[in-house]
């Protein structure tokens, strides 16, 4: 063992030392084995052998106790030549100034807790379960004292001088804890005995540039709450009960499938909840409203809540806002029980400048790109991961695998892919380079979301990814063996941005802009869309959805409930952000809760409650339909009956699927009438003569409509008409959609229907007729007098329809043959004395 110089224990104990461990620890040598501590302020420090000999230390340099065991200590051999032959285990006696004996482990008596292999793959940026290597975990090792439990640290910061492990158990004072260099693979590691799960921690980063920086740990996966910036040491031992669930994840494919999304900002769905109290109140509002997914806003620990979690300084710790990550697990557990798909935010394309976080973690820019033209983003005032580091790829792809398999997430959706595709997004001429070919497509990144994709369907069968991408890329679902980004679904935000922008007219203006509401049929197979009315639309003075429709507050309702109607019918999934289920009237804002209270009276909140009612019953009609669902990404699922009527302002098609062991396949004509007036003796094409029912119809009483319908049910005849064999008349409702199909056995269709879809369907679907209910006439409110006329919907008289009174079967009752999706056998003050659906008190 080569002698120590005071100079070199000068540099540790200033924390600019690679390897403590070369100093610190215990060395053998040919007069026995030498045993260094750094104990910084202590009055004595002695070596415990494990039959009790102690053998006093004496201070040697700046807190450096050091004591050289006799050969039979420390168990050499006989003779002078003869090298020892191990290292005893020993322990340390410290005592500090008129404090009692400690005795403690030392932590540089032991070896390194990563092998040889986490190395070599970290170095190769292909450890694709970093989360096992890095990070803080608790180990426990056997040694001649007892069983010893302590914590192994571990971060990568390849430029860094030095790094010391500091928190609860040292006191936040880091002298005693430098932690050693892993050569050339950048990672810095040590194992502290007795740290224990929940202990808070920083590192102690000695950077390039010589400056020290208090660093939360990047593979954290526990925090405090913020504001506190720690990170804690956490070990899971929670125990999952959706084995079932998960089994079946394996086998699906989400794109032939039924999946409409209920998007939930964890912090004012209702605030005051934690985790556990949303697995209860949550879940059962998302079963009851029938959506098969949830998508969480980012959980990722953030610092700053009104960034709505997308400024994330811990990838690898959902927030503790709500509780611990066990706690989180338990959410997701019991969405996974209750048949329900979790899909969380995920933000990978930059991260904030907080100094205790990823920012220029070791002195240099490490996560971020060093060029400002690509490591910065002007808009949002954060930095840019550098995409063609490996380590950073690393970090982020088995960050992609972690939140999949250690919290059984079913999805990611990936935010801001477009802001990660351009050099130039956002930037002016000058203000960015181009990439190797002089274009301005971020290659790296293109190549990161690869394999990305890859990566996580290769590990997970079963899962999807979304990407919120904004622009004409091409192939951004296609697979990435075919050149594709890879992802398993799209936001259609040229969808969402049409829709809006051609509902803010008004509807006698209507027809001037028809082309905006069926444009996106043009591409709507370009890609695997996702339709998303999401919390962009509805904060920054955009207005809540039922704030954007035009006109009084009748016609503001039927325009946001003909809006539902048309975004469940179109091709693509569908994503609803919360509050807009039951049309809350304010624009949603991150300090305060939905406005629940408008579902309080039965009366007074009667149009929201209808809006609810609506969303759950398109659910449930969606789920129970295979033609809305099983071809939803294929043309041959679509078929135009009439996309040219904009003087009626009606689009007019067919949704076609498949059905296992039925009959014909499933089909749905789809009417949905954007004008602020009935259309009555409307003829229809349909591709079968004979009955067709009315499944849904958004103008009935249940919903607060004015009642305009079918009384139920159609009769197509022979007759030849847009193209198709077979024609029908209709009464179309004002602002209303109405869905059709042939009236056949449901039976013959829900067959193909998943495990747990069936389950939700049975008992809550049993399509009826739709149009008015048994009560008095109906003068929609706030249809002013001086109203256009085709601006007002009709008046309704009992027992009949705006056209005039009903011919009915004998014994048959207006509450028979109406009610829209309601149940059918009740009658209207039943119905209205139904309680409307609330959250758990």
């Amino acid at each position: 063992m080569a002698r120590v110089t005071r100079a070199e224990i000068d540099r540790l104990v200033g924390g600019d030392h690679h390897d403590p461990h070369g100093i610190l620890g215990a060395h053998p040598g040919r007069d026995g084995v030498t045993v260094r501590a750094l104990r910084p302020m202590a009055e004595s420090v002695e070596v415990i052998l494990p039959d009790g000999d102690r053998h006093a230390m004496r201070h040697f340099h700046e807190g450096v106790f050091i004591v050289t065991l006799p050969p039979e200590a420390s168990l050499a051999g006989s003779g002078r030549d003869d090298p020892p032959l191990a290292v005893p285990d020993y322990r340390l006696a410290v005592r500090y100034a008129s404090g009692p004996e400690v005795v403690q482990d030392d932590p540089y008596r032991h070896a390194p807790t990563l092998g040889e292999l986490d190395l070599h793959l970290i170095s190769e940026g292909r450890h694709e379960e970093l989360w096992r290597a890095l990070g803080a975990r608790v180990r426990t090792y056997a040694s001649a004292f007892g069983a010893v439990t302590g914590t192994g640290f571990s971060v990568w910061a390849p430029t860094a001088r030095g790094i010391r492990v500091v928190g609860d158990f040292n006191h936040w004072d880091g002298r005693a804890h430098p932690m050693r260099s892993l050569g050339s693979t950048g990672v810095w590691e040590l194992f502290v005995p007795d740290v224990a799960d929940g202990t808070v921690y920083k590192y102690e980063v000695l950077g390039a540039d010589g400056v020290w920086r208090a660093k939360a740990d990047p593979m954290a996966q526990a925090t405090e709450t913020p504001p506190a910036t720690g990170s804690r040491v956490f070990t899971s031992s929670y125990e999952w009960g959706d084995g079932d669930w998960m089994d079946r994840r394996k086998e699906r494919s989400w794109v032939a499938e039924p999946t409409s999304a209920y998007e939930v900002h964890l912090g004012s769905w209702r605030p005051g909840l934690g985790y556990r109290e949303l697995a209860d109140e949550l879940t059962e509002y998302v079963r009851d409203m029938g959506f098969t997914h949830i998508e969480f806003l980012p959980v990722a620990e953030h610092p700053y809540g009104p960034s709505w979690g997308y400024q994330v300084t811990s990838y690898y710790a959902p927030t503790s806002r709500f509780g611990d990550p066990d706690d989180f697990r338990h959410l997701v557990d019991r969405l996974h029980q209750a048949g329900i798909g979790v899909i969380v935010d995920w933000v990978p394309a930059h991260f904030p400048k907080d100094e205790w976080a990823l920012a220029r973690f070791d002195g240099t820019a490490l996560y971020e790109h060093a060029d400002p033209g690509r490591g910065e983003h002007p808009d949002w005032g954060t930095l840019v991961f550098n995409f063609g580091r490996a380590e950073v790829r690393n970090f982020l792809v088995a960050n992609a695998c972690y939140w999949l398999e250690e919290f059984h997430i079913d999805g990611l959706r990936v935010d801001a892919v477009a802001s990660m595709l351009y050099l130039d997004y956002s930037r002016e001429e000058g203000q960015w380079t181009p990439n190797i070919y002089g274009g301005r497509e971020n290659l790296e990144a293109i190549s990161f979301l690869q394999e990305m994709n890859a990566t996580a369907y290769k590990r997970n069968p079963g899962i999807m990814t979304i990407a919120e991408e904004s622009t004409a890329w091409p192939g951004v679902t296609r697979p990435t063996h075919l050149g594709g980004l890879g992802f398993g679904f799209k936001w259609n935000m040229g969808w969402m941005h049409d829709t809006l922008e051609y509902l803010r007219h008004e509807p006698v203006f209507r027809h001037y802009h028809h082309g905006e509401i069926t444009f996106s049929m043009v591409y709507a197979f370009s890609e695997n869309y996702v339709l998303p009315l999401s919390h962009d639309e509805v904060v920054h003075l955009k207005g809540s959805l039922l704030g954007k429709m035009p006109g009084d507050s009748w016609q503001k309702f039927a325009g946001l409930r003909v809006l539902l109607a048309y975004m469940w019918s179109h091709p693509g999934k569908q994503l609803l952000f919360m509050g807009g289920e039951f049309g809350q009237g304010a624009e949603w804002a991150e300090e305060r809760p939905l406005d629940w209270w408008l579902l309080d009276n039965a009366a007074e909140g009667a149009a929201h409650i209808g809006v609810q009612r609506l969303v759950r019953d398109l659910n449930r009609n969606y789920r129970a339909h295979p033609a809305f669902w099983t071809r939803d990404n294929e043309p041959e699922g679509f078929h135009w009956i009439d996309a040219n009527d904009a003087a009626g302002n009606v689009l007019s098609f067919l949704r076609q699927g498949t059905a296992a062991g039925a009959e014909r396949a499933p089909v749905v004509a789809c009417v949905i009438n954007f004008s602020g007036s009935p259309h009555e003796n409307y003829r229809l094409g349909l591709p079968q003569a004979g009955p067709w029912r009315e499944v849904l119809n958004t103008d009935a009483f249940d919903y607060g409509g004015s009642g305009v319908g079918n009384m139920g049910r159609v009769e197509a005849v022979e007759e030849p008409w847009h193209a198709q064999p077979a024609s029908a008349v209709l009464r179309i409702p004002p602002m209303g959609a109405v869905w059709l199909v042939p009236d056949e056995p449901l039976e013959d269709i829900i067959d193909v229907a998943p495990a747990e879809i069936e389950a939700a369907v049975e008992n809550d679907v049993q399509p009826g007729p739709s149009g008015v209910r048994s009560g008095a006439p109906v003068e929609p409110a706030g249809a002013p007098a001086d109203s256009p006329e085709d601006e007002k919907p009709a008046s309704v008289p009992a027992g009949g329809t705006a056209g005039g009174p009903v011919d009915m079967p004998a014994g048959a009752t207006a509450g028979d043959l109406a009610g829209g999706a309601a149940e059918a056998s009740k009658t209207g003050d039943e119905a209205d004395d139904e309680a409307p659906p609330r959250l758990p008190e």
